[in-house]
C-alpha cells in the first residue's frame, strides 16, 4: 500500500490537515489567516471521533471505518443532520 494511502487509512482528516499546513506555509504561519482551515479540520476530527465511539459502543470493528465505507457514512450523516438556520 502506498504511504499516503496508509496515512489516509489511519487519519480520515488527512486532507483537512494538509490544507491547514499548506495555508500556514502560504501565509507565513499567520494562524489568523487560516482559521477556516483549522475549524474545518477540528470539525472533521470531532465527526470521526464520534463515529469511532459509536462503533466501539456497538462492538463494530474496526472502530474507524475502512476507506471504502467513509463516503457513505458521511453522506448518511449529512442526510440525517438537522438543517441549521
Amino acid at each position: 500500500m502506498p504511504p499516503n494511502l496508509n496515512a489516509e487509512r489511519d487519519n480520515p482528516c488527512l486532507k483537512e490537515q494538509e490544507l491547514s499546513f499548506k495555508c500556514l506555509n502560504k501565509n507565513n504561519f499567520d494562524r489568523d489567516k487560516c482559521e477556516v482551515y483549522f475549524v474545518n479540520y477540528n470539525n472533521c476530527k470531532e465527526f470521526w471521533n464520534k463515529v469511532r465511539a459509536d462503533r466501539r459502543g456497538k462492538g463494530i470493528a474496526p472502530y474507524l471505518p475502512p476507506l471504502e465505507e467513509r463516503d457513505a457514512i458521511k453522506a448518511e450523516y449529512m442526510k440525517a443532520k438537522p438543517a441549521q438556520s
